[in-house]
């Protein structure tokens, strides 16, 4: 259990440095834009091979299927109550030229809803006796960056305070590395059809949350290389996925 907890908190420290990174200065617009496109290739690739295939591979697709669609209609109901519960499920619009604390509080969903999955998943095979996966510890630290920088970056810009932001990420760390944990405590009671739907949970919500914020946010933000920098995020994650 305590090894579960140490890597469950190495991994989720990222949260915490990308916050603090997001307010060490003011980030102009293009480079947040261009850390959230690099951190929206590396979500693409983990969401492939870190969850969905390996998901498929241990619990078969049902279980996938399911969680897919309990977390993708988990962080959109979540996400409109987020935003005030706007019917029409649109965020108001940004100010002219500042970052959007509605779009950051999104990231900060996003991070959440993912990373208690993915973390409930490392906790569980740390259980099962085959040690901490490598790869996975390292798209959980490097995919948490980008969304961590790019939130911080956006509420600081919109006027939260940064004692507020670093709290925040402090929370979300705690959280996730909870959930490490509990998937240490729960490996002994759980079949592989739950940890299939496990990742499938962490996938849904991930993948609403890219098209529904990540992604516009970086176009938005970063303008045509956005597409070519979420390239290079989807090529470094699948590369450490295949280490």
């Amino acid at each position: 259990m305590t090894a579960a907890i140490g890597w469950g908190a190495l991994a989720a420290s990222s949260l915490v440095l990308g916050g603090a990174l997001g307010l060490l200065r003011k980030w102009p617009g293009r480079q947040v834009g261009a850390v959230l496109a690099f951190g929206a290739g590396a979500l693409i690739s983990a969401v492939s091979f870190e969850l969905a295939e390996e998901g498929i591979a241990v619990g078969g697709a049902g279980g996938v299927g399911v969680g897919l669609a309990l977390g993708a209609l988990t962080y959109f109901f979540a996400s409109r109550q987020l935003d005030g519960g706007a019917r029409d499920g649109h965020r108001p619009p940004s100010r002219a030229g500042s970052g959007s604390a509605g779009e950051g509080g999104a990231l900060a969903l996003g991070a959440t809803l993912d990373g208690i999955p993915e973390q409930l998943v490392l906790g569980i095979g740390l259980a099962g006796g085959a040690g901490v996966s490598a790869p996975l510890l390292l798209a959980i630290f490097i995919s948490n960056l980008p969304e961590a920088i790019g939130s911080a970056s956006e509420m600081s810009e919109a006027g939260r305070s940064k004692g507020a932001i670093i709290r925040l990420w402090v929370v979300v760390a705690v959280v996730v590395t909870v959930a490490t944990a509990c998937g240490y405590a729960l490996a002994d009671v759980t079949g592989s059809w739950f940890t299939a739907a496990i990742d499938g949970f962490a996938a849904g919500a991930l993948l609403v949350m890219l098209i529904d914020s990540m992604i516009p946010e970086a176009a938005k933000q970063a303008g045509r290389p956005a597409g070519l920098i979420s390239v290079l995020g989807f090529a470094v994650a699948a590369g450490l996925s295949n280490l």
